[in-house]
């Protein structure tokens, strides 16, 4: 059998392709887009959806005689797909072969991931648009190599930073006064304080370097991929208050106080109503593994801005360290925090923001704070070794 003719042969007994020719059935979504993004040891697949849906992954085990290889997959009910994917989507990354899509029934589409090699996996639902985030990682994962950050903080220190600067490209982010951009203020502020995290010792890799467009998945994906052992994204705040002012740093909860829910958000890309129950369970999950580390390294990073650029600006307002649903975080493998570093709404804030000096006195105080946190981490790691 022919290559082609083989993979159409899967797609058929997986995916119920027979049903492609069927009339379409009223009141179902679409899917809209199908993205993958592949670094060592890990490969993160998002389907992008017009309306909520999935149920369970399930494993499938490899079929030698069939010539079928190990599988994932998950049905996705009350989405149409049609023949739109008749072709699998060719990934071979030496995790995955391929992604496919088929219409398994009239009202359910059918997505498989063919494994070349595989460790676990995790799926994640996000909001605003609707995706599927499935995580495939290898057998490699323990491993402690570039491209791989899963071992147990205690026991591998902190040796890579990641920066996040939030929004860019056509995503401005809060837009301020003056005609302030976000995107503009993050990026800068990311470029001032990765020279210092590198004189301190530490590798730093930025999710983004200029000015581009990045959805969350492709984000976190990055940070994976870079072994990254802390997650530090940047952001700006924005208020319809004028008079709105402070510093605030946030690492991942459930809190659902209005003010967190609120940032979240507008960080999230969703309105605060879109929170449900299946955001809490997903957070609740992630928050088993980093949550104390989290907790530990957003409290340092803040206390250290704001006595840093406390003693040198007046009227700089604690807005304190607080908890939220924020996807970026729980996207996140590794402890993770959100820094709202001013309000471009505020007037004052706005041009401190975008004054040169005031983002070299935060970009310091952010590495000292990372540098205490590493202290910590690092004689918590001596101890264990001893």
């Amino acid at each position: 059998m022919r290559p082609r003719a083989a993979a159409l042969g899967l797609l058929a007994a997986l995916c119920g392709v027979g049903l492609l020719g069927a009339t379409r059935p009223p009141g179902l979504g679409d899917v809209t887009d199908v993205r993958h993004w592949s670094y060592k040891g890990y490969t993160r697949v998002v389907v992008q959806l017009s309306r909520p849906s999935a149920s369970a992954v399930k494993r499938l085990p490899a079929n030698a005689a069939a010539g079928r290889p190990e599988r994932l997959f998950v049905d996705l009910p009350g989405i149409w797909v049609g023949r739109r994917y008749e072709k699998p989507i060719p990934v071979g990354d030496g995790l995955l072969r391929g992604v496919r899509l088929g219409q398994n029934t009239l009202r359910t589409t059918r997505l498989v991931l063919d494994l070349e090699r595989y460790q676990d996996h995790r799926m994640l639902l996000l909001r605003g648009p609707d995706r599927v985030v499935i995580d495939v990682f290898g057998r490699e994962r323990r491993k402690r190599e570039p491209g791989d950050s899963q071992l147990p903080l205690e026991v591998r220190g902190v040796q890579t930073v990641v920066l996040d600067p939030g929004h860019g490209g056509k995503d401005p982010g809060a837009i301020g006064y003056g005609g302030v951009q976000e995107k503009h203020i993050t990026l800068d502020l990311a470029r001032r304080l990765r020279p210092r995290l590198e004189r301190l010792g530490l590798r730093v890799a930025m999710t983004r370097g200029e000015d581009r467009t990045l959805s969350l998945e492709e984000r976190t994906a990055i940070a994976a991929g870079a072994g990254g052992d802390l997650f530090v994204s940047l952001h700006a705040n924005a208020a319809r208050r004028r008079s709105a002012r402070g510093i605030e740093t946030y690492y991942l909860d459930t809190s659902n106080e209005r003010q967190s829910l609120r940032v979240a958000a507008r960080e999230n890309g969703v309105s605060p109503r879109e929170f449900d129950q299946l955001d809490r369970t997903l957070v609740r999950l992630q928050l088993a593994e980093n949550s104390r580390y989290s907790r530990l390294l957003a409290g340092l990073v803040h206390r250290s801005m704001l006595r840093g650029v406390g003693q040198r600006y007046r009227g700089v307002v604690d807005l304190g360290v607080k908890k939220g649903p924020f996807y970026v975080l729980f996207l996140s493998s590794m402890p993770s925090v959100l820094l709202e570093t001013g309000f471009v709404t505020n007037r004052d804030e706005a041009r401190r923001l975008r004054n040169p000096r005031y983002l070299d006195a935060l970009a310091e105080t952010i590495a000292l704070g990372l540098a205490e946190y590493r202290s910590r981490v690092d004689t918590q790691v001596a101890r264990r070794n001893r």
